[in-house]
């Protein structure tokens, strides 16, 4: 399949996420690109909520698709997690023509710091850079009862630039190849105070664990950066239903940990209002260098 960049049609997204296909940024999202006119718009997104599962694919099992009306859209949903989405969509199997770029998002709160290696929005990304095509992640701070559903309508207009950006770069052949973008919208995104290139940050939710007597004892579950979403959706279990000496414990939140005193860093930049734009990649030729520069125990250490 070929790209459709440089012809006279109009220029393909594939929207992915890690919320689900029902999920009210996907939707948004959706719903902006269509309206546009300006873009053939395909989805294939998870079936039901993967926040958090970062880049774990489905491998000895087939996954199920089924086609939903999104309205402007050919969408498929999709038992998968993101990175299976993409690369389902990506594979010739769904769609007619392979798309331009790729969006995943719009997750439900932001993805900074460390917390881009736990995030399944990132990896519908990735999975499209590991392919070969260009890709955007999208993630808005959302804060619970500040935050409302239009945010995200408002979050995805504001991403229209950079999405325009991308496609003219793509078309004019002078896009990079070497990492994807990782865009994080601020909570007050109407009254954003512009685009920010920023370097991934140390930020990381301190997470800690407790004992509890049930499956859906506190209620609700981590999800990407905020640790805040959904209630458990798998069955309940009672601990004493469980063998003698099994236990259950869940995750609670104990703060926010990490080193912020970067200027250029994406969730500092992101908290003082600015809609971060951050390149990432898959490779650690960087770090390995740095690290073969370093003595080991009076041993340099050579590839």
């Amino acid at each position: 399949m070929e790209n459709s960049v440089g012809a006279c049609t109009r220029p393909t997204i594939m929207v992915t996420n890690d919320d689900g296909i029902d999920a009210p940024g996907l939707l948004a999202l959706v719903r902006v690109l269509v309206s546009t006119g300006r873009y053939e718009v395909q989805v294939c997104a998870p079936d039901s909520e993967k926040s958090a599962v970062s880049h774990s694919i489905t491998w000895r099992n087939p996954v199920s698709v089924q086609e939903v009306n999104l309205n402007g859209a050919t969408a498929f949903a999709v038992s998968g997690t993101p990175a299976d989405c993409t690369s389902l969509g990506l594979s010739g199997s769904l769609f007619p023509s392979a798309p331009d770029l790729v969006i995943s998002g719009i997750n439900m709160s932001s993805n900074c710091g460390y917390h881009i290696v736990y995030s399944g929005t990132v990896a519908g990304a990735r999975e499209a850079f590991f392919n070969g095509v260009p890709a955007l992640s999208l993630s808005y701070d959302w804060v619970r009862g500040t935050s409302n559903v239009d945010d995200y309508t408002v979050a995805a207009e504001a991403c229209l630039p950079i999405v325009d950006a991308i496609l003219a770069e793509i078309k004019n052949k002078t896009y990079p190849q070497k990492c994807f973008l990782n865009v994080d919208l601020p909570t007050n995104v109407a009254n954003h105070k512009g685009y920010k290139l920023t370097k991934q940050g140390k930020c990381i939710i301190e997470v800690g664990w407790r004992q509890v007597t049930s499956a859906a004892q506190g209620g609700k579950m981590l999800s990407t950066m905020t640790m805040e979403a959904n209630s458990l959706t798998s069955s309940e279990v009672d601990a004493s239903s469980l063998p003698k000496k099994h236990r259950l414990f869940k995750r609670e939140t104990r703060g926010r940990g990490g080193i912020l005193d970067e200027d250029d860093t994406d969730y500092r930049s992101l908290q003082e209002g600015y809609i971060t734009v951050t390149p990432l990649g898959a490779l650690s030729n960087v770090l390995l260098n740095a690290f073969l520069l370093q003595p080991c125990d009076g041993t340099r250490i050579h590839a």
